[in-house]
C-alpha cells in the first residue's frame, strides 16, 4: 500500500475486515472547532476517532509529546487495530494532521501498513461519498506498539546540530512565524526559528482539493528552499504535527533518511537558553 491512498480506492475497500480507518483531526490552539463533535456528526463509514490531541505523554509538560509504548498500545487496541491491520488515517483539519497520525502508526510499528487518505474528509465530502454519524466502539484489537529507535530527534540533538550543521533542518510553519513577524499562538513563546533551518510551509504541499502534490511539483518545493537530497534531514514545526507532512513528502520522493523533532518550536521557543534566529533563512 502506498503512503497515500485515493478516495476512489478507499470507497472500494470499505468493509474489508483488515481495514482500519482512523480520524486524526486536530486543530491549533484558539481554533473554535471540536474534532470529536465533528467526528460524531459525520465520518467515513467504519472509522474510529483517534483523538490525536490526547495521544501524547500526559506526564510531559511539553505539548503533544509522544506517548509511551503502553499508552500507544492501549489506544490502538481501543481503535480496533490488529497486528495485521491495514490502517488508513484521514483528517478534516486545515493543518492536515493525518500525517502526524500516519507517522505515529509507522513509528510504533502498529498494523501491517499505514497510509494517509489523500484529500482527507474534505475531498471525500466534495465527491459526495458516504458518511455516518455517532461514536462507534469497535471490538478491541491486538496491536502492540513499540517505538522505533533513532527516528525522533530531541532538543539536545538539535542544539548539537546548530553547531555541526551535519543535518538539514526544515521547518513546516508558515513563513511569518518562521521569520518572527507573527507571534506564536502559545503564550510566553519566543518568535523566530532554529538557526540554520529552512522554511517550507506545510500549506504549500496541497492542491485546492486538499490532495497532496506529487512528483516534480513536490520536489520543487524542497529544491526552492535549498534542500540537498544527498544529506539527511530533520523536520520541525510548531509542535511536531505538520513536520510529519514534510517527512511524508520526502518519502514520496524516495528520501528516507529523515527524522522528526518532536518538541519542535513548542519546546525550542519556550526555552530561553536555546539560540533563535529571525528573518528569512540564511
Amino acid at each position: 500500500m502506498d503512503i497515500l491512498v485515493s478516495t476512489d480506492w478507499l470507497e472500494g475497500e470499505l468493509g474489508k475486515p483488515d481495514l482500519r480507518l482512523v480520524d486524526a483531526s486536530l486543530f491549533l490552539p484558539g481554533v473554535p472547532r471540536d474534532p470529536r463533535a465533528e467526528f460524531e456528526a459525520a465520518h467515513i463509514p467504519g472509522a474510529a476517532f483517534l483523538d490525536l490531541p490526547t495521544l501524547a505523554d500526559p506526564d510531559d509538560p511539553r505539548p503533544g509529546m509522544l506517548p509511551t509504548d503502553d499508552f500507544m498500545t492501549e489506544r490502538c487496541r481501543r481503535l480496533g487495530i490488529d497486528a495485521d491491520s491495514r490502517i488508513v488515517v484521514y483528517d478534516n483539519s486545515p493543518t492536515h494532521s493525518a500525517a502526524r497520525g500516519w507517522w505515529m502508526m509507522r513509528l510504533y510499528g502498529v498494523g501491517k501498513s499505514a497510509a494517509i487518505l489523500d484529500g482527507g474528509l474534505p475531498k471525500w465530502l466534495a465527491e459526495g461519498r458516504p458518511t455516518e454519524s455517532g461514536m462507534p466502539t469497535p471490538p478491541p484489537g491486538n496491536a502492540v506498539a513499540k517505538r522505533a529507535a533513532d527516528q525522533v530527534r530531541t532538543k539536545e540533538d538539535l542544539l548539537a546540530n546548530v553547531e555541526s550543521q551535519a543535518e538539514q533542518v526544515l521547518d513546516a510553519r508558515g513563513a511569518p512565524r518562521f521569520t518572527g513577524e507573527e507571534k506564536e499562538p502559545r503564550p510566553g513563546m519566543a518568535s523566530g526559528h532554529i538557526p540554520g533551518s529552512r522554511n517550507i510551509p506545510s500549506s504549500a504541499f496541497y492542491h485546492a482539493d486538499n490532495s497532496m502534490k506529487r512528483g516534480e511539483e513536490l520536489r520543487r518545493l524542497f529544491l526552492d528552499a535549498g534542500t540537498d537530497f544527498d544529506r539527511p534531514i530533520i523536520t520541525s514545526c510548531g509542535s511536531g504535527v505538520t513536520a510529519a507532512i514534510l517527512l511524508a513528502g520526502l518519502e514520496l520522493l524516495g528520501k528516507t533518511d529523515v527524522t522528526l523533532y518532536d518538541g519542535s518550536w513548542s519546546e525550542w521557543g519556550l526555552d530561553p537558553a536555546t539560540p533563535k534566529a529571525t528573518g528569512p533563512a540564511a
